[in-house]
């Protein structure tokens, strides 16, 4: 009696194949995959082993990032590794500043099922982190939601959290180039399917911010953008872009006035904005309220009054890109016409 193949290791019997970033537009939603993290991450960080991203830095303004993650449990048969290049730089060249590919693995025997033009996938993930995290932390009647950051994530962040808060009916898009956030309100408006929602560039940050039910920063800045006495009554602030103790996108006050989560404990090490509160006395480690898998599992209780200030702090990790690279190559392989 032979033993039944997994998909993964039926499918390594054939050539790898290459999942473009128009199939992956066709094949991801933020709504699917912020259900697939929900539903996979708490089962998947107990079979997944995630060494701690490998970060080199390439030139005084650019890295390079490697992040493997593996799994030998028969749910999760993959061996993955994402490659990523991060060149700040790009934005003179209305180039995006990050770029990536993603190789999944069969586990078990080894063989490369896919290749992935995976800075789509990062956007995705990242954004649907973000989102999920979201849905714990913020207000459920969020009203007015802050982009801060106008590049390739702040589109995905952005209808992320119309997921999960749809009552929002207003977006404040700000950029230190004005005219990227003007142009990015302007396409999400031209883009349509977003009923009832008004997308608005603004070129003041304290009076959005001000403003803001959910403020939402993914940007490269090394210096403090957000005045945690900025930060309204009940609001909630979703840090994404800081991958390392140079950068911060707010200032020591918003960590102090926050509950503080974090997507997984890396961020304790790699975010600067923590790195920096630590280093001051503003807040211990111990003061860190949870992590996503824990409110996932109700082990840690998010937003617990309307009042409150809530902080999510996110660094990524190689969990959520497998997981990710997993729901596409699955869908592909239950349906190769999706590949076309």
């Amino acid at each position: 009696m032979t033993t039944p193949l997994t998909a993964a290791t039926a499918a390594a019997t054939t050539n790898p194949i290459f999942i473009s970033t128009t199939t992956l537009n066709t094949l991801l939603s933020h709504k699917t995959l912020i259900s697939h993290f929900q539903s996979t991450l708490p089962n998947a960080t107990l079979s997944l082993s995630t060494p701690p991203r490998h970060s080199l830095s390439t030139s005084p303004n650019s890295s390079l990032l490697l992040m493997p993650s593996f799994s030998t449990s028969p749910s999760l048969p993959y061996t993955g590794v994402k490659i990523v290049t991060s060149h700040p730089q790009n934005s003179s060249l209305n180039l995006p500043g990050i770029h990536a590919c993603y190789t999944l693995f069969d586990s078990l025997t080894g063989q490369t099922l896919a290749l992935f033009d995976a800075t789509e996938l990062t956007l995705y993930r990242t954004a649907s982190v973000s989102g999920l995290a979201s849905s714990y932390l913020s207000n459920v009647d969020a009203n007015v939601f802050v982009m801060v950051g106008a590049g390739n994530l702040a589109g995905h962040l952005i209808k992320a959290h119309l997921c999960v808060r749809p009552g929002i009916s207003k977006v404040f898009i700000w950029n230190r180039t004005a005219e990227k956030a003007v142009a990015l309100a302007e396409k999400l408006t031209q883009e349509g399917g977003f009923e009832g929602v008004s997308f608005e560039s603004s070129g003041c940050l304290e009076e959005v911010v001000k403003l803001g039910d959910i403020v939402s920063c993914a940007t490269n800045s090394e210096s403090e953008l957000i005045k945690g006495n900025w930060l309204k009554e009940g609001a909630h602030l979703d840090l994404v872009g800081s991958f390392k103790p140079s950068m911060k996108e707010c200032d020591s006050e918003a960590i102090r006035k926050g509950r503080v989560y974090v997507d997984n404990d890396i961020a304790l090490e790699e975010a600067g904005e923590l790195v920096s509160a630590f280093e001051k006395g503003v807040i211990s480690t111990d003061g860190i309220c949870g992590n996503l898998v824990q409110l996932i599992k109700g082990e840690k209780i998010g937003r617990k009054e309307q009042k409150e200030i809530t902080v999510f702090k996110s660094v990524g990790s190689g969990v959520v890109d497998i997981l990710t690279a997993q729901l596409v190559y699955e869908t592909v392989t239950r349906d190769p016409a999706a590949q076309h």
